[in-house]
């Protein structure tokens, strides 16, 4: 549960392992549904505080997922024809944030953001769209 409190605001987890080995120090493997979010999570969480101890946060190495860096937020899911791109963001700035924001005015169906300021709103119908803006 606690790992999940450091770790929800970053996107979705599909799967935390916990494991602890004879010989310590303990670790866990934390899986996000999307790439992006688990690049978010080894940025912000590197280094974090956690239990009296900073915790390293870093990708899985060998099998995996992760992205190359390539990403471009701006193209968005695919899945909807009405998109916003939102730009200038913080680089603190989540999906959750620009969501929350979103949603006091409008249904929103999907929101992605990168650490490079930018955001891509998406929304199921073109009215939502226009009152979102």
């Amino acid at each position: 549960r606690e790992l999940d409190d450091i770790f929800y605001k970053y996107g979705r987890i599909s799967d935390i392992q916990i494991k602890r080995p004879d010989r310590p120090p303990a670790f866990a493997f934390v899986t996000f549904t999307h790439p992006r979010d688990a690049d978010d999570a080894v940025y912000y969480r590197d280094g974090y505080d956690f239990d009296g101890g900073r915790i390293r946060v870093e990708m899985m190495k060998g099998r995996g997922g992760g992205r190359d860096g390539q990403y471009d937020v701006t193209k968005g899911s695919g899945k909807s024809q009405y998109r916003v791109i939102v730009s200038g963001l913080p680089k603190s700035a989540s999906w959750q944030d620009l969501k929350d924001h979103f949603k006091k005015s409008c249904e929103v169906s999907r929101v992605d953001v990168d650490r490079m300021g930018k955001g891509c709103v998406e929304f199921r119908t073109e009215h939502d769209m226009e009152d979102g803006l």
